[in-house]
């Protein structure tokens, strides 16, 4: 398996293996076997951060990276317009980003990143073997992509929203392009259990 993603093991599986990884990827985030965990990474201002540091709220966990033309951005603004829907029960939800692209995504890259869509986002990198290691703990798939053409690269990757309790433990999946309204809606009858 490569240090940066799961692209080498996906190349190099056949088709129809490939469709049983996918439904048992579907079947454990659907279930919540096996998903998420305590991690550790480092925040925009160069402090390391558990998850255990928000318990107490609920987490929206997005994985992604900065110079994502679409879906990224697209679900970063959705998700902090949830927040923002929310009013004071928002107080009880932290949003977190985590970059796939901690080569480029600098600390102060992806402070002002999130900062643009939210104040009160977390954004969170570490070394390319330490993201791969959450992203796999979460099973986002993603890979180094080159651009034809070009000398550099995008990251293919699974956009969702991963919902987790207030004593982190995983409670499910947003899938990518859910709308703020339906975010919000979920959200507000979690934080108000």
């Amino acid at each position: 398996m490569a240090a940066f993603g799961w692209g080498a093991v996906a190349a190099q599986t056949p088709p129809e293996a490939r469709r049983v990884d996918a439904a048992r990827l579907m079947n454990e985030l659907m279930s919540g076997r096996g998903i998420g965990g305590e991690f550790t990474l480092t925040d925009a201002r160069g402090k390391r951060v558990r998850l255990a540091d928000f318990r107490g709220r609920l987490v929206l966990l997005y994985f992604g990276f900065t110079t994502c033309p679409d879906v990224c951005p697209t679900d970063l603004y959705e998700i902090a317009q949830a927040i923002r829907a929310l009013g004071t029960d928002g107080d009880g939800v932290q949003p977190i980003f985590i970059t796939l692209d901690p080569q480029r995504d600098t600390r102060e890259v992806i402070g002002a990143y999130v900062a643009s869509f939210h104040p009160r986002f977390v954004a969170l990198t570490g070394t390319p073997s330490r993201v791969g290691a959450v992203a796999k703990a979460y099973r986002v798939f993603f890979e180094k992509v080159p651009v034809p053409g070009s000398s550099t690269y995008t990251i293919d990757h699974a956009a969702f929203t991963y919902l987790i309790d207030a004593k982190g433990k995983y409670l499910g999946i947003f899938p990518p392009g859910t709308p703020s309204e339906r975010i919000a809606a979920i959200l507000r009858d979690e934080v108000r259990r």
